[in-house]
């Protein structure tokens, strides 16, 4: 198995015979067991017994030539955000423990079984996903793939799903993003993650945090990886990715909002893609978006985010408010404070955003931006709940533009190989999915040359 293997590395193994679903099973769960590894905080639950059990059946069935799809016998990892067939969804919370187990896979879950891929695990996530950070006091905190002596923070909420595909626990992960919660987990371990148009990908099956914001999406070692996982999602047929010319690419990089407060070392390597870009043929036009302030303006009660996650958890926070996170029940209780009036004046302004930024955006083929203004915190820094804050807010803050836009976006690793973990974020309108991932694929290995 190569040493970084993908999705089509992968169904290539597992077609000529050089592997079998079992092997590929059988070494995510040795990573996962790993004492030195970090697969306890990795993971809330590990299905071992039916995931060897699922291996064998796609092995029998690729013998018979009858195998669902060339990726079927691939182990995925699910954000424990999602609904599996008899299994309790927690999603990161000790407040869901006493819930009724499912009833039914969830429809990306299902989505991804039809296709073959075999369900690993349940992926530790910020509780009930709000915050772009990745801690959780309820089930550890998984350290970032870098520089994992000193203990990073993975990102957030998708955090053990970042780490699984980092460390080959699993080879795709599901994820959801409502400011970035696959982006961010993916620009913190040097992996990629997307955010796909929102009404590409059914939500039902998972716990909300904000309807009108939520997406689910996959995160994965490759562009061309996350593009397969994305179709299964979407219920499309998985059609080979086309990269796109660097050559004659119009890009736009947002200058209102998007590069204030950056890390130098953010600044650096995002100037320095931005210029091997440039060298290939890209044009680059630096351009103001003052919608972008609108942004901060919609969220200023809390937003969409803790209007809605309020409605959804007022009763629970009731009864079972003492054993949530402290920090993530005090955001969700800034939605208390946000009457009716306040959230249709959210729903008209959003409207308006879309509009008059999509209009301005529509010349180019995609916005450019670092997917996060910082680079990994430290773990032992965030004890400090102001620190905490400051670097949530600006983990969050460009992700959050194209969630609020309705638009798709991805995050590919700019940093070269043993660099601080840095993304670059690509964005577009929402519907410009295959576009996004186009382009994505013709530049993820220039822009760390």
């Amino acid at each position: 198995m190569p040493d970084k293997p993908t999705l089509a590395s992968l169904a290539a193994d597992l077609a000529s015979g050089a592997t079998t679903a079992r092997r590929l099973v059988e070494a995510c769960l040795a990573k996962i067991a790993d004492p030195a590894g970090e697969g306890q905080r990795v993971f809330i639950r590990v299905d071992k017994d039916a995931a060897l059990d699922a291996a064998d059946a796609m092995d029998r069935l690729r013998k018979a030539k009858a195998a669902p799809s060339p990726f079927a016998g691939i182990p995925v990892s699910i954000k424990d955000l999602f609904d599996i067939k008899g299994q309790v969804t927690r999603a990161g919370s000790r407040a869901l423990e006493d819930s009724a187990p499912a009833e039914t896979d969830a429809t990306v879950v299902a989505r991804l079984r039809r296709a073959g891929f075999i369900v690993i695990g349940r992926t530790n996530m910020t509780e009930f996903a709000y915050s772009g950070i990745g801690i959780n006091p309820h089930y550890g905190t998984p350290k970032s793939a870098w520089n994992r002596s000193v203990g990073h923070v993975p990102g957030g909420s998708s955090s053990g799903a970042a780490v699984s595909i980092a460390d080959q626990m699993a080879f795709g992960a599901l994820g959801t993003d409502t400011g970035g919660s696959c982006r961010i987990p993916a620009a913190f371990n040097g992996i990629v993650g997307f955010k796909p148009t929102q009404r590409r990908v059914p939500l039902d099956g998972g716990v909300p945090l904000s309807l009108s914001l939520d997406s689910f999406g996959p995160l994965a070692r490759s562009v061309a990886c996350c593009a397969v996982l994305d179709a299964v999602l979407a219920d499309e047929p998985v059609q080979p990715l086309q990269p796109r010319t660097v050559k004659g690419m119009r890009l736009a990089v947002p200058t209102t909002v998007a590069l204030d407060d950056l890390d130098d070392v953010v600044a650096k390597t995002f100037e320095r893609a931005l210029e091997t870009l440039s060298r290939a043929g890209a044009l680059i036009e630096r351009i103001e978006v003052p919608e972008f302030h609108d942004v901060g303006v919609m969220n200023a009660k809390g937003g969409f985010a803790a209007a809605e996650s309020y409605a959804w958890h007022r009763y629970l926070l009731t009864s079972k408010g003492d054993v949530y996170d402290p920090r993530v029940s005090l955001r969700i209780l800034r939605g208390e404070g946000i009457g009716a009036a306040d959230y249709i004046d959210i729903l008209n302004a959003r409207r308006s955003f879309i509009a008059r930024t999509d209009k301005r955006i529509a010349p180019y083929d995609a916005l450019v931006l670092p997917t996060t203004a910082n680079t990994p915190p430290k773990i032992a820094d965030l004890a400090d709940d102001k620190v905490f804050t400051v670097q949530n807010l600006r983990a969050l803050r460009n992700c959050t533009l194209i969630n609020v836009l309705d638009g798709c976006a991805i995050s590919l690793p700019a940093n070269r190989d043993g660099e601080v973990p840095v993304g670059l974020m690509l964005a577009a309108a929402g519907g410009s999915d295959r576009r996004i991932f186009e382009l994505a694929a013709g530049m993820e290995n220039i822009i760390r040359v």
